[in-house]
């Protein structure tokens, strides 16, 4: 009866633990849909470098919010691991200024565009790469 219960109650676990990461994406997606229309400017269902751009400054100005021009890692909210937070400090001064913040996120539209076309549609926005720049731009 025991390992009865336990094999039951260990399917359980297994089911919520397997049904997590589907909604955890299913929420990313979303969040990638949202992001896309909001800084869509020229509305033609892509992102550019110029509106991802934009939308790091606009991000970056939230953020700030001892309005001192940099950004700290505990002003970021996890966006950036320690490690990605030091690679995009190249004066290691512990800040990210608003240039530095933007080159970052360029970086990483950059990488989000394995066709090299310039612009991110919503397939590329919702990949791997897609949602990091979702995550930087949240």
């Amino acid at each position: 009866m025991k390992t009865s219960l336990r094999v039951l109650l260990a399917g359980v676990g297994f089911c919520v633990a397997a049904s997590f990461p589907l909604a955890l994406s299913t929420a990313a997606y979303a969040s990638a849909e949202s992001k896309l229309k909001a800084y869509d400017s020229d509305h033609d269902g892509t992102l550019d470098e110029k509106e991802v751009t934009a939308a790091a400054g606009t991000t970056f100005d939230a953020l700030d919010t001892d309005h001192d021009g940099t950004l700290t890692i505990k002003e970021l909210q996890g966006r950036l691991s320690k490690a990605d937070f030091k690679a995009g400090d190249p004066d290691n001064d512990k800040t990210l200024s608003k240039d530095e913040f933007v080159a970052i996120v360029v970086k990483a539209f950059k990488t989000a565009d394995p066709d090299s076309d310039g612009t991110l549609d919503a397939k590329e926005m919702k990949s791997k790469a897609g949602l990091v720049v979702v995550r930087l731009l949240k």
